[in-house]
């Protein structure tokens, strides 16, 4: 008997279709992976499961039994658990606090933290969850917080784990261990749903796939008779091949960090030390590193947002240190924020508004420096709307009701729209489906190849490989000495991730030596 059976789930949101007659089952010691595009009903589905949205219609049964509807406690009680891909941990709290939060009553006379410490050790045993109880989770890092999450889980006596994104912010080396603590788990007669749209983490760690595409099943298949093309065919629905990297010949110097430094961006994001880096024509460098070390202050700098505190910022060899982001975009620097949904578009507003928002009292859309010229406007919009293949009913609708892919796409056809000389790309695909990664790859190497420079930064090890010609790598506010991608290895960067720039240094004199 499956441990998890959802039957024709059906959910809606007025007129939009969520989930349709989704059937699908959970063995004890399985993996299922569940697949699809953005928007397809992965995340309305789980939490559908752990109770937080309650069906229109079909059941949940775990081990035969029928679990009420719309009840998180519920959930837990039938031995539920989630962990959700971004942390709901308290920073100012103990590890062992964060485990214990919402397990006693609150008419308990006081806690029982050397009962709670003693289970937590054991499951860390257990599992290979190694964690310090009395630690801050402020001082802790990524993967530990991870740990914590999963803890939380299993200290409630979760039999049944639903991971979200769960290598999101990871190094490999932490991945490893995660798949090790996995099948830990496995072994134990644990069972776990697995969303991730990571297609080799899938393959590796699965037993099963599930796809789901728009709101319905569209395929199941056993994970040891798929492989990455028939996921991704059967994820969107067509076949789908990532464009390959075209190593091109680096012209002049287009942007140049020269010992720049930059304050802490809200008390969270440690400061930038003297960072040192160039980046050319007709290359991408990207910036790895796991997300917390700098990576959006120096986003924030290199987009006018956050002024540095010493040293020079040089755009096409005129220092830019002091420029406003308005003066940078009309010098010919293209942004791809980290956030698109609060950063790159204005969600109330109409997306024909959204593509001239950076084009403010210039001709031929402003007339006499104040008067909105709107017909020039929508002919422009509507010429990105078909070359960047944004897809919307009309371009009056807002910008906030497009899917996440097509939202990039909009905010790409508006970057890339005056062939920007440089372009920082943060975080291009992050959340996006195989199709929209695909659509997005592929502009990033037209513009390079019309001699943009790019600085990609990305959590993601695999579009940092697949994408750039150098990579360097971002740890405490500190960024190591680029390496050519020939003499990097998925292993090195992850070490270097974990704080080792040294390593760099050994790689680029390598580099040199041959």
């Amino acid at each position: 008997m499956p441990v998890l059976e959802l039957n024709n789930i059906n959910k809606s949101f007025g007129s939009l279709i969520a989930n349709k007659d989704i059937t699908l089952s959970l063995e004890k010691g399985e993996v299922l992976a569940l697949l699809g595009e953005n928007g397809a009903g992965k995340t309305t589905l789980m939490n559908i499961l752990f109770g937080h949205y309650r069906a229109d219609a079909g059941e949940i049964k775990v081990n035969g039994k029928k679990l009420v509807p719309g009840s998180t406690e519920n959930a837990i009680d039938a031995g539920i658990g989630m962990v959700h891909q971004h942390f709901t941990l308290a920073d100012n709290m103990s590890v062992l606090d964060n485990i214990m939060l919402g397990t006693e009553s609150l008419l308990a006379f006081r806690t029982n933290k050397a009962k709670a410490k003693e289970k937590i050790h054991k499951l860390s045993q257990q599992f290979g969850l190694a964690v310090n109880p009395d630690t801050y989770v402020a001082d802790i890092s990524v993967g530990e917080r991870q740990r914590v999450e999963i803890l939380k889980v299993l200290y409630r006596n979760a039999k049944i784990l639903v991971l979200d994104e769960p290598t999101a912010v990871l190094t490999p080396q932490e991945v490893d261990q995660l798949f090790k603590t996995l099948n830990l788990m496995l072994a134990q007669g644990l069972s776990i749903i697995f969303i991730s749209h990571k297609l080799h983490e899938i393959l590796q760690i699965s037993h099963r796939v599930v796809i789901l595409r728009r709101g319905k099943m569209a395929g199941e298949v056993a994970t040891k008779n798929a492989d990455r093309d028939m996921l991704a065919q059967m994820m969107v629905g067509r076949e789908i091949e990532r464009p390959k990297v075209d190593h091109l010949t680096p012209g002049k110097i287009v942007i140049e960090l020269k010992d720049l430094s930059a304050g802490g961006h809200k008390q969270q994001t440690p400061e930038l030390k003297q960072i040192r880096l160039q980046v050319h024509e007709h290359e991408i460098v990207g910036v790895a590193g796991v997300s917390g070390n700098g990576q959006s202050l120096l986003a924030d700098v290199l987009s006018g947002v956050q002024a540095s505190s010493s040293g020079n910022l040089y755009f096409m060899g005129e220092n830019i240190s002091k420029k406003s982001p308005r003066e940078l975009v009309s010098m010919g620097i293209g942004r791809i924020p980290e956030d698109r949904h609060q950063d790159g578009v204005i969600g109330d507003m109409a997306l024909w508004e959204n593509f001239i928002i950076e084009d403010l009292r210039k001709l031929p859309f402003w007339t006499f420096g104040w008067l909105l010229n709107e017909k020039a406007c929508r002919n422009y919009s509507d010429t990105l709307i078909k070359t960047h293949d944004v897809r919307c009913n009309n371009m009056d609708i807002q910008a906030n009701l497009l899917s996440g892919g097509n939202m990039q796409k909009l905010i790409l056809a508006r970057a890339l729209s005056h062939n920007p000389k440089f372009i920082l790309a943060n975080q291009p695909v992050r959340g996006l489906d195989e199709g929209a990664i695909a659509a997005v790859h592929e502009k990033l190497f037209e513009a390079k190849r019309k001699g943009a420079g790019i600085l990609l930064i990305s959590e993601d090890l695999d579009e940092i490989f697949s994408l750039s010609d150098r990579i360097t790598v971002m740890y405490h506010g500190m960024l190591s000495k680029p390496v050519d991608i020939d003499k990097a290895s998925i292993k090195d960067i992850g070490v270097m991730m974990a704080g080792d720039l040294a390593l760099a240094k050994t790689i680029q004199e390598d580099s040199h030596a041959a």
